[in-house]
């Protein structure tokens, strides 16, 4: 089942179990497909696509949570932890951190003898399998840690 059958599935539920929270949460999610659909790709999303349309949404939620605790708005952060443990439940189990070390010490030994030069082909490989699975700036921070 895509990600677009599973949205639209859960919204009606949500519609009929009056759950407002998961309502609004899976509405600005179809939202966002629906706009991918608009934008002329012409295919359904892959599942890479669907798990960078969620990251996003879910980075989206966490910045919200910041602002909103930094100006006090309790309350509005509140619903946004809400929105974003919603969002987490589409998107795969994150990797814990030392899971996280073993995938790129192992790309650090595939890519042999790296210095602090090759910073960006580690990141770049790291972003590719860890995405959606792994915050990006946590692996930053393994990757540098590795690296010196």
């Amino acid at each position: 089942m895509s990600l677009k059958e599973k949205i639209n599935a859960d919204l009606t539920q949500a519609m009929k179990n009056k759950d407002s929270i998961r309502l609004d949460t899976l509405r600005s999610i179809r939202a966002e497909i629906l706009k991918m659909d608009k934008s002329g790709m012409h295919r359904e999303m892959n599942e890479e696509e669907e798990i960078q349309l969620l990251a996003h949404q879910a980075k989206l939620r966490k910045e919200s949570i910041e602002v909103f605790e930094k100006a006090g708005r309790i309350d509005l952060s509140e619903k946004e932890s809400k929105q974003l443990s919603i969002i987490n439940e589409y998107l795969p189990k994150p990797l814990s951190k030392d899971e996280a070390e073993i995938i790129i010490s192992n790309i650090i030994a595939e890519l042999g003898e790296v210095t602090e030069k090759d910073f960006g082909e580690v990141m770049g490989i790291a972003m590719k399998n860890l995405k959606g699975k792994f915050d990006g700036k946590d692996i930053q921070e393994i990757v540098k840690s590795k690296l010196t």
